[in-house]
C-alpha cells in the first residue's frame, strides 16, 4: 500500500497554519503562525486585521511545512484545508490557497470541517475507537458529537448561546486580564475557593446542550453588586466558582451521554481542552466508569492547528470527499452534511 501524505492548511480564525500528515496519523510537520500578540491590544481577534495576517503568513508556512517535511508537492496525495466555520475572511485566504496549488500539482482538494479537525487531532495521539463520543469545547463551539465511524458525524449537544471559551474570554474580561482569557482563568482558579454559588445550566431533562450566558451574567452582576456594595470579591475565588461551574456541566453531561450511548471512547477536543480543570475532572470521572478509554491531546493539538486538518482530510480523502475548484469558504458550514 502506497503511503498518503495529506497537506492540511488552517486559517479559520487568527492562526495561520499548515502541516504535513502521513497515513493519518503520523505529523511529518506542524507550523502555526499565531496573531495573538497582534489582537491581544484589542482584547479580541479583529477579522480584517486577522485576514491581512494571513495573507502575509501563508505562502511561507506553507513552504516551511513543506521542508520540515521533506517532501515536494509532487509527493502529496492531497491537499486539505478547512472550508469553515471560522471567519468568512480568513478562511478565504486558506482556501484560495489550497486551490492554487490543487490546480498547479494536480492534487485532490479535500474540504473539512474546523470541528471535524479538531476531533481528529486526537487520532494523532491515539487510534479511534468506535462508537465514541467527541466534547469539542473551544472560543465558538461547544458540542457533544456522536461518532459511529471515521468520517460520520452526529451532534447530540451543542450550545444555544455562549461557547464556553467565548464566556472565558468575556469573564477574563470583567476580572481585566488579557486576551485570550481562557488560560489565565485557568491559573487563577487553582489559587482560589469555588465559594460563590454560580448557577449551572443544565437545561430540560435529557437534553445534552448547553447554555454559558447566565452563568456569564451572574457572574459580571456579582462583580458590579459587590462594587456597588463596596466589597471585594477575591479573583481567585471567582475564577475558581465560575470554572467550577464550566466544567461540572460539561463534565456532567458528557458522562450521561457516554451512559445513553455505550460509548468505547471519549476524545477531547478543541482550545478549552488545554484547560487544566477541565482535563482533570473528565479524567477522574470517565476513570469512575472503569470501562471507556479517554483521549486528550496535547496542549499543541488543542489550539489551532493544520496537522488536525491534515488529520481529518486522510479520513475524507479514503471515503472520496473532494471539492474541484470552486470550493468557497463557509462561516457557517454543517458538520453532519459530511457525512455519506
Amino acid at each position: 500500500m502506497n503511503n498518503l501524505y495529506i497537506l492540511g492548511i488552517e486559517t479559520s480564525c487568527d492562526e495561520t497554519a499548515a502541516a504535513v500528515v502521513k497515513n493519518g496519523t503520523q505529523i511529518l510537520s506542524n507550523v502555526v503562525a499565531s496573531q495573538i500578540e497582534v489582537h491581544k491590544r484589542y482584547g479580541g481577534v479583529v477579522p480584517e486585521i486577522a485576514s491581512r495576517k494571513h495573507v502575509e503568513q501563508i505562502t511561507i508556512v506553507i513552504e516551511e511545512a513543506m521542508r520540515q517535511a521533506k517532501l515536494n508537492f509532487s509527493d502529496l496525495s492531497g491537499m486539505a484545508v478547512t472550508q469553515g466555520p471560522g471567519l468568512v475572511g480568513a478562511l478565504l485566504i486558506g482556501v484560495e490557497a489550497a486551490k492554487a496549488l490543487a490546480f498547479a500539482h494536480s492534487l485532490p482538494l479535500i474540504p473539512v470541517h474546523h470541528i471535524g479537525g479538531h476531533i481528529y487531532a486526537n487520532r494523532l495521539v491515539k487510534e479511534m475507537k468506535f462508537p465514541l463520543l467527541a466534547l469539542v469545547v473551544s472560543g465558538g463551539h461547544t458540542e457533544l458529537v456522536y461518532m459511529k465511524e471515521h468520517g460520520h458525524f452526529k451532534v447530540i449537544g451543542e450550545t444555544r448561546d455562549d461557547a464556553a471559551g467565548e464566556a472565558y474570554d468575556k469573564v477574563a474580561r470583567v476580572l481585566s486580564m488579557p486576551y485570550p482569557g481562557g488560560p489565565h482563568i485557568d491559573r487563577l482558579a487553582y489559587e482560589g475557593e469555588a465559594n460563590i454559588d454560580f448557577p449551572r445550566a443544565w437545561l430540560e431533562e435529557g437534553s445534552f446542550d448547553f447554555s454559558f450566558s447566565g452563568l456569564k451574567s451572574a457572574v459580571i452582576n456579582t462583580v458590579h453588586n459587590a462594587e456597588q456594595r463596596g466589597e471585594t470579591i477575591k479573583p481567585a475565588d471567582l475564577a475558581a466558582s465560575f470554572q467550577a461551574s464550566v466544567v461540572e456541566v460539561l463534565v456532567e453531561k458528557t458522562v450521561r451521554a457516554v451512559q445513553e450511548y455505550q460509548v468505547n471512547q471519549v476524545i477531547l477536543a478543541g482550545g478549552v481542552a488545554a484547560n487544566k480543570g477541565l482535563r482533570n475532572h473528565l479524567t477522574k470521572r470517565i476513570d469512575e466508569l472503569g470501562n471507556v478509554d479517554l483521549v486528550i491531546p496535547p496542549m499543541n493539538l488543542c489550539t489551532d492547528n493544520a496537522a488536525m486538518i491534515a488529520a481529518c482530510g486522510s479520513i475524507f480523502f479514503e471515503r472520496g470527499i473532494f471539492a474541484d475548484l470552486s470550493l468557497n469558504a463557509n462561516p457557517s458550514l454543517d458538520l453532519e452534511s459530511f457525512n455519506r
